[in-house]
Parts: structure tokens; C-alpha cells; sequence
């Protein structure tokens, strides 16, 4: 049994990654499964179909690799976070699709929590703000309107997990209802120095702690799978977050390390190490992961749409057919010709929050072409990154020097010179881009002895170091415009219903 499978439930697809006994990735599977946007800002999945789409891609990953479950040692398990799925216990049956973190049906929600002078309370608990990005209003939300809910919750007959917990109570069936400290900190309810469920916030959001998982460290054997459906007798082996794992699996293991995921979002995170760094820029304080008694935190900065932008003008625009091909339609002009495109689809995350705020494309002229929009489009995701860049390097007290990078919209080496251009820091690409699917795995190879930490240092590689080389003061005049942009997208909704 030397060989790791890692399941990697993004936010548009489902993955499964085996590795071999040197960490090196040798089979996998992919599959896409459907979005739902029931209305404007909603936004859901079937919490059922993610699991027969992980089923279906944990079966190919496997007859490809031409293994069985007795080779597997154990399973390695990262997620979407803060998107939010209740189930019923006896039956394993969601009562709802599972709600995204993308979702901002509850932003009035937290602004009313907000308009309570309860943020302070809530961020010195969890290292959170109050936004609808998180599980909390989500739950209160599902109690709330899916008929009986509140009720069997009360008895004791429903479950509460984010994408891990609902995972593994099918690869266990029904055996283990867990998540890892990661998740757990991401839900607005868990107290990230107690490291346990916050009672006060639990009353708060009047949700039943019968609902909720028991919290364990990210690496650990937690049980072993019974479903015959990937295969049983399997240990499952560790859990984290998407943008945890991603951090783990660039080995930013020390304090000060930092990493941007470049995927349906981009996420900025920060190693901070056993001290919780506390923002006064927006960003977030969470838990990195806990391996054996040991809690690493970490600073994080979230953009809610990244690629996510790219895949809408494929789908929606139709200004190209594939992802990949926006490179070349965007290096197709010399310039982004004057246009700047805030992608704020679904609200502004760090360091805006603003859940009003809207997309929109300024400078358009008769001369703007579909390149144009496209490269603005990508230079948009780099000047979402670099104001959380500057707001991390301010928090931390510690000047960002080198980015590790990873994520599908990383191999877009137009985009990463960018970055590099605009941020004046050395980005640094690793050959493995599916680093989020790599931490799962080193995790569980660390939980079931497959390897060392120092093992792993001696495996990770560089692909390809960017270094900016735009001009200083060019630099500036492109963020002037692109603060300018941003400051007319701000409080769209609140404008627009007001007149």
C-alpha cells in the first residue's frame, strides 16, 4: 500500500490525484458537474451529484492507474470551503442543494449583524468578518426556509457539513461525521483560540450544536471508507481546505511563506505560524492546519472572482472556446487599450468586502475589441491580487519578496508576467500546479508514514521564476485607474435601488 489518493472537491469540478510512494502523481480524473443560480447572487449545487461525480472520478483515477483499494494507504480529502450542505441523518439525503460560498443570499443578513456593532465579538472569535461568504448564514438560512428543517434540527435528525464532512459521511456510510480545524474555522461558528465550537455563536445564529461535526486535526487516520463504491478498508488520512492544502502542497510551512492560488477564485494566504496576526486591512486570520498537537495560522486575502472571470466570457461572451485560448486573444494587443474590468460578479471580496459592489467594464471606445476585454479581463485577477499583497505585507509587518503560485490560470504566463510586472515581487510556478490535490496527499502520506515533512522539502520543484520588469511609475498609473474603476463598481445595488 504505497500509494495516496487524494480527492480534490473544487467549485466547478471534481478531481481525484493518486501518487505513488514518492509523492509523484501517476493517474487522474476530472469531471465538471452542474452550477446552479436559482437568482441574481445565488449560487448551488447538488450536493448528491458531487458525490457520484467523486465516485465516478476516485473509479477512473484508479482502473487508470490499474490499482485497487487495497493499494491505496490512505486517502487524502480537500475542499470548497464554507459551501454548506444538511443532510438527514438516518437517511444520508440533503433537505436543500448545498448552498456556495459564492452565494450572497445572506448579505443582508450580515449587514443587519454588522449594523449591531457584533462584527468586533465575531472576528476576536473566529478571525472572520461578517459576510455571507461564510457557513454561518447559510445554515441560519437553510434552518430557516426549507420546511421542517428548524424542527428535525432541534431533534437531533439533521447534520451540518461543508463539502469534506459530506464526503466522508459517504465514503464512511454515515460512520464518521467530521471536518478538520481548517474547515471548521471558516464557518463563522468555531472559536479559533479555544479551538472548539463557540456557544455564544452558536446562540447567536440559533443553530442546534447537535448539527455540527466533531472537529479534528487535518492529519490523521480518522476511520477508513465502507462504501463499496470506491472501495472499502481504506484510511482516511487527513483533511484541509482548498487554499490550506494549496499552502501545504507549496511547502510554505515556515512563518512568513506565501502562496496565491489562481483558480475559481484567487486566494492570497500567508503562513503566520503559532501566532495569530490580526488584520486591520480586511483580511482574514484562519487556521492553516493542525498536525498532531501544533496549530499553524495564516493571514488570507480571497478574490471571489478570478477565472471564474474567464470561464464567463467562454460561456457567456463567447469571445473564445477554450480557457487556455485567452492568452492568446489577450497578447494579441500591445495594451488592455485603456479598459479596465471589475470582475465583481458576485460582490468585492478583500479588501473591499462589498457586497453591493457589481462588475463592470470602463473605458470602452469604438476601438475596444474582444482582446482588450479579455486582457483586461486576466489583468483584472493580477490587480485583485496585488491589493492583497500590499494589505498582507502591511499586516504582517513583512515585505512579500517571493509569491509561490499555483491553480489552472497559473500555466497563462501572460497573466503571471503581469503579476510580476504590477507586484515587483519574484513569482516563483512549481511544476505542480494541482498543488491543493498535492497538500491533501502529503498530508495523508504524513498521517499513514508514507513520508517525512524534510522528505517532502527535498521534492518540491520550480517550473518557472517571473520577475517584474515594467517601469515604477507605469506600475502606479495602471492602479490609479484601477482604483478609480473600483470606486465606481462600489455599492452598485444601494445606488441603484435608491435612484
Amino acid at each position: 500500500m504505497a500509494f495516496i489518493l487524494a480527492i480534490d472537491q473544487g467549485t466547478s469540478s471534481s478531481r481525484s490525484i493518486i501518487y505513488d510512494k514518492n509523492a509523484n502523481p501517476i493517474a487522474m480524473a476530472q469531471m465538471v458537474f452542474t452550477q446552479y443560480y436559482p437568482h441574481p447572487g445565488w449560487v448551488e449545487h447538488d450536493a448528491e451529484e458531487i458525490w457520484q461525480a467523486q465516485v465516478t472520478v476516485c473509479r477512473q483515477a484508479l482502473a487508470q492507474a490499474q490499482l485497487t483499494a487495497k493499494d491505496i494507504a490512505g486517502i487524502g480529502i480537500t475542499n470548497q470551503r464554507e459551501t454548506t450542505v444538511i443532510w438527514h441523518r438516518k437517511t444520508g439525503k440533503p433537505i436543500y442543494n448545498a448552498i456556495v460560498w459564492q452565494d450572497r443570499r445572506t448579505a443582508d443578513s450580515c449587514t443587519q449583524l454588522k449594523d449591531a456593532g457584533l462584527e468586533p465579538m465575531i472576528t476576536a472569535k473566529t478571525g472572520l468578518l461578517i459576510d455571507a461568504y461564510f457557513s454561518a448564514t447559510k445554515i441560519q438560512w437553510l434552518l430557516n426556509h426549507v420546511e421542517g428543517a428548524r424542527e428535525q434540527a432541534e431533534r437531533g435528525e439533521l447534520a451540518f457539513g461543508t463539502i469534506d464532512s459530506w464526503l466522508v459521511w459517504n465514503l464512511s456510510l454515515g460512520e464518521l461525521h467530521i471536518t478538520d480545524v481548517s474547515n471548521a474555522s471558516r464557518t463563522l461558528l468555531y472559536n479559533i483560540d479555544t479551538l472548539m465550537w463557540d456557544a455564544d455563536l452558536l446562540a447567536l445564529f440559533n443553530i442546534p450544536a447537535s448539527l455540527l461535526p466533531t472537529v479534528k486535526s487535518s492529519c490523521e487516520i480518522y476511520g477508513h471508507t465502507h462504501n463499496e463504491a470506491i472501495g472499502s478498508g481504506i484510511a482516511i488520512a487527513a483533511i484541509a481546505g482548498d487554499q490550506q492544502a494549496a499552502l501545504f502542497g507549496q511547502l510554505c510551512i515556515e512563518a512568513g511563506m506565501t502562496k496565491c492560488t489562481y483558480g475559481t477564485g484567487s486566494f492570497l494566504m500567508m503562513n503566520t505560524g503559532s501566532t495569530r496576526v490580526v488584520s486591520t486591512n480586511g483580511l482574514l486570520t484562519t487556521i492553516a492546519w493542525q498536525i498532531g498537537d501544533t496549530v499553524n495560522y495564516a493571514l488570507e486575502g480571497s478574490v471571489f472572482i478570478g477565472g471564474a472571470l474567464i470561464q464567463w466570457l467562454r460561456d457567456g461572451l463567447s469571445l473564445f472556446a477554450q480557457a487556455s485560448d485567452s492568452e492568446a486573444l489577450a497578447g494579441s494587443v500591445a495594451d488592455n487599450g485603456g479598459i479596465y474590468f471589475v470582475p465583481a460578479l458576485t460582490g468585492l471580496g478583500a479588501p473591499h468586502w462589498d457586497a453591493n459592489a457589481r462588475g463592470a467594464i470602463f473605458g470602452i471606445t469604438r476601438g475596444t475589441t474582444a482582446a482588450h476585454i479579455t486582457r483586461a479581463a486576466l489583468e483584472s485577477i493580477c490587480f485583485q491580487v496585488d491589493e492583497l499583497l500590499q494589505v498582507l505585507s502591511a499586516d504582517s509587518g513583512t515585505p512579500i519578496l517571493q509569491l509561490r503560485i499555483d491553480g489552472g490560470a497559473a500555466a497563462n504566463n501572460l497573466m503571471v508576467q503581469f503579476q510580476a510586472d504590477l507586484s515587483a515581487v519574484e513569482i516563483i510556478r512549481s511544476t505542480h500546479l494541482e498543488t491543493t490535490a498535492l497538500g491533501a496527499a502529503y498530508l495523508a502520506g504524513m498521517a499513514v508514514g508514507l513520508w517525512t515533512v524534510d522528505e517532502l522539502k527535498n521534492n518540491w520543484r520550480i517550473d518557472r521564476s517571473f520577475q517584474g520588469i515594467l517601469p515604477a511609475q507605469d506600475s502606479i498609473l495602471l492602479k490609479q485607474q484601477w482604483l478609480k474603476a473600483v470606486g465606481r463598481s462600489k455599492n452598485w445595488l444601494t445606488e441603484n435601488k435608491t435612484g
